[in-house]
C-alpha cells in the first residue's frame, strides 16, 4: 500500500506522503474500499493528485474543503497544482 491521505468521502484529490513515479499503481484503503489509481505525474511528497477525474470549473476538494476550482478537465491520477 503506497502512503496517501484522503479523509472524506467527498474529496477528489489525495495527499501524497511518499514520492510517487508517474506509471505507480496507488492502492490504499478508504474506510472499508480499496482504491486502486495509476498515476499519470511524477508527485512529490506533500503534493495532491486526483482519485476522481474533475472537470474545468469544479471545485478541488481537499479533507472536506473547497481548496480551489479546477481550471482545466484534471484526469485520475494526474497531479493538481497551480498549474490545473
Amino acid at each position: 500500500m503506497n502512503k496517501v491521505k484522503v479523509l472524506e468521502k467527498n474529496d477528489n484529490v489525495a495527499t501524497a506522503l511518499e514520492d510517487l513515479k508517474t506509471g505507480v499503481i496507488v492502492k490504499y484503503n478508504f474506510r472499508t474500499e480499496e482504491m486502486v489509481i495509476k498515476i499519470l505525474d511524477d508527485i512529490s511528497y506533500g503534493h495532491k493528485f486526483a482519485i476522481k477525474d474533475i472537470k474545468k470549473n469544479s471545485p478541488v476538494i481537499k479533507y472536506g474543503e473547497i481548496i480551489g476550482k479546477a481550471s482545466k478537465d484534471i484526469k485520475t491520477g494526474e497531479h493538481v497544482h497551480i498549474h490545473n
